[in-house]
C-alpha cells in the first residue's frame, strides 16, 4: 500500500499517487490524459477533448444544488521535468517516486509534480467523491502549460458552460490570487567561429553547481544564484588574462526554471592550470559571501577533461562572454501598484552551444505589457551589439486583477468562516492560465487557490501535507457556497 494512502483527504492523495505513476512531462501528457478519460468514463462522467488535447469533464449538480452558478475547476496536465545531476531518471518512461518526509511530501531526486498534480487530483477527487456538494460542474485539464501554455492558447469560446473558474495552480495556502504576470520568451542566436586548437593546452571542465534553482516567477525575488550568470561572470573576468579558450558552454534546462548548474569545457595553457584552480576557489569564497543567506551549497569545480571540439576564436569567446555577462537577470522592477510584488523580471534560463552558434533562452515576465516591451528592447539592443539574431516569441497576457470579483469575495468569506483568519489577496509574479482564458471567456469570474508548494520547477519541490487538507476543506466548502444563478 502506498504511504500516500494514509494521508488525508484520502481520495485526493490516492489520485495523486496514480498521477505520479504515469509519466507526464510537458509534451508527453497523452498517457495520463488517456487514463483520466477512461477513469471518467468508468464513473459515467461526460468527457470531451478539443483540437489541442484539452480535457473537459462534466458532472451534473448534486441534489438540491441544480440552480447554482456553474463552476469550472481547472488544472494543467503536465509537470516540469527536472532532476539532480546524479539522478538516473527518464521522465518519459519512469514514474515519480514520492515519499513522506515529516510534514512534507517530496520526490526522490526529481521534481514531484505537485505543480499542478495536486490541483488536478483535487478536481478529480471532487468528481469522484459523492459526499462533496456542488452545482453544475466542469473540470478543465489543459495541455503543456509549463512549456508554453499551449492548451490555454488553444481554448475555444463557447466550449465551457461555467460562469466561475477556480484555477488550482497557486502554491501558498492562505493566499488567494486575483491576478498574475504575463510573459514572453526571448531567444538569442549568436554565430560563433572556431579555430584549430593551440599546442600545449590542457582540457578542463569548469562547473558551477549546488544551487537551489526554483520557479523563475514565484522565486525570482529571493535572490537565488543563476548558474548561467555566475559561470559567465567568472569566465568574463579571467578568460583574457589566463588565455582561456572555450570548447563548450551549457547551463540550465528550462526557460521557466532558475538554472542550478552550468558548465564550460575549456582549453588552457598548462602553465595556467593551477592558477585557474586557485582563482576558482577564490571565486567560490566570493559567492559564498555574496549568497550566504540563500545558497549554502554552491560549488565551483575544476576537473580534468577531454574533448575533440575545436575552440572558439578569441573574438567569438569574448562576444559570447560579454553578451552573457551583460544580460540582465532577476528582478527588474517592483510594482508601484501592488506593494511587495515584482512587476518585471527576467530569467536567463538556458544556454546551449553548437558547432557554429550559441543559443540563449530567457523568460521575461511583467504585470504590465510595457514592462515586457522594455526588457525585449534591452535584450534586442544587446543582441545587436554582439552581432546576434534575436527573436521574442510565445508572448502571453497577464491576468488583470478585478477588485470587485464576486468569487474572490466569496473565497475570502469562506476562508474566514472555516479557519477564523483572513486570507491574503494576492497578485502573483508568475504565469497562470487565467490571463489567456479571459480572451475566449471575458465575462468569466476567476480566482486561483492551492496548497503550499515550495521549490517548484526544481528537484527540491515539496508540498506541505497539512496545507493540502486545508486547501481541500476550502475548495469543497467553496463549491457548496456558490450562489444561485441570477
Amino acid at each position: 500500500m502506498s504511504e500516500l494512502s494514509q494521508l488525508s483527504p484520502q481520495p485526493l492523495w490516492d489520485i495523486f499517487a496514480k498521477i505520479c505513476s504515469i509519466p507526464h512531462p510537458s509534451y508527453h501528457e497523452e498517457a495520463l490524459a488517456e487514463h483520466i478519460l477512461e477513469w471518467a468514463k468508468e464513473k459515467g462522467i461526460y468527457t470531451e477533448r478539443d483540437q489541442v488535447g484539452n480535457i473537459l469533464l462534466r458532472k451534473a449538480a448534486t441534489a438540491g444544488m441544480e440552480n447554482r452558478k456553474p463552476v469550472v475547476l481547472q488544472a494543467h496536465l503536465d509537470m516540469v521535468p527536472q532532476k539532480n545531476n546524479d539522478t538516473v531518471h527518464d521522465f518519459t518512461t519512469d514514474p515519480i517516486q514520492p515519499y513522506v518526509d515529516g510534514e512534507w511530501l517530496k520526490a526522490r531526486g526529481t521534481t514531484l509534480g505537485a505543480d499542478n498534480g495536486i490541483g488536478m487530483a483535487s478536481a478529480l477527487a471532487v468528481l469522484a467523491d459523492p459526499s462533496v456538494e456542488h452545482g453544475p460542474l466542469e473540470v478543465l485539464l489543459t495541455m503543456t502549460e509549463e512549456a508554453g501554455m499551449d492548451g490555454a492558447f488553444g481554448l475555444q469560446p463557447n466550449w465551457l458552460q461555467g460562469e466561475i473558474l477556480i484555477n488550482t495552480d497557486s502554491e501558498e495556502e492562505g493566499e488567494i490570487y486575483m491576478g498574475c504576470a504575463g510573459g514572453i520568451d526571448f531567444i538569442t542566436h549568436l554565430p560563433l567561429v572556431r579555430e584549430l586548437p593551440p599546442v600545449g593546452y590542457q582540457t578542463l571542465k569548469l562547473t558551477i553547481k549546488g544551487l537551489k534553482g526554483g520557479h523563475s516567477g514565484g522565486d525570482i525575488h529571493l535572490g537565488l544564484g543563476n548558474a548561467n550568470k555566475l559561470l559567465a561572470r567568472f569566465l568574463f573576468e579571467q578568460a583574457q588574462a589566463l588565455d582561456i579558450r572555450i570548447l563548450d558552454l551549457n547551463g540550465g534546462t528550462l526557460r521557466n526554471a532558475i538554472p542550478r548548474e552550468a558548465f564550460a569545457t575549456l582549453l588552457l595553457p598548462a602553465a595556467n592550470v593551477e592558477q585557474l584552480k586557485a582563482l576558482s576557489q577564490d571565486y567560490l569564497a566570493v559567492l559564498k559571501n555574496e549568497l550566504s543567506a540563500v545558497e549554502k551549497n554552491v560549488t565551483v569545480l575544476v576537473e580534468a577533461s577531454d574533448s575533440n571540439e575545436h575552440p572558439l576564436t578569441q573574438d567569438s569567446r569574448d562576444r559570447l562572454l560579454a553578451l552573457l555577462n551583460a544580460t540582465p537577470n532577476g528582478v527588474i522592477r517592483m510594482s508601484d501598484e501592488v506593494k511587495g510584488v515584482v512587476e518585471t523580471s527576467l530569467n536567463l534560463g538556458v544556454v546551449t552551444m553548437e558547432d557554429d552558434h550559441a543559443e540563449i533562452i530567457c523568460l521575461i515576465r511583467s504585470l504590465i505589457d510595457s514592462g515586457k516591451d522594455a526588457v525585449v528592447g534591452t535584450l534586442t539592443s544587446l543582441g545587436q551589439l554582439a552581432g546576434a539574431k534575436t527573436s521574442p516569441k510565445g508572448g502571453y497576457p497577464g491576468w488583470q486583477p478585478d477588485a470587485h470579483s464576486p468569487v474572490m469575495a466569496l473565497v475570502r468569506e469562506t476562508y474566514q468562516k472555516l479557519f477564523n483568519k483572513t486570507p491574503n489577496i494576492m497578485v502573483i509574479h508568475a504565469g497562470l492560465e487565467c490571463g489567456l482564458f479571459k480572451k475566449p471567456y471575458p465575462d468569466m469570474d476567476m480566482v486561483s487557490i492551492g496548497p503550499t508548494i515550495t521549490g517548484p520547477h526544481s528537484p527540491d519541490e515539496q508540498v506541505h501535507i497539512g496545507s493540502v487538507d486545508l486547501y481541500w476543506k476550502l475548495l469543497t466548502a467553496l463549491l457548496k457556497a456558490i450562489p444561485p444563478r441570477a
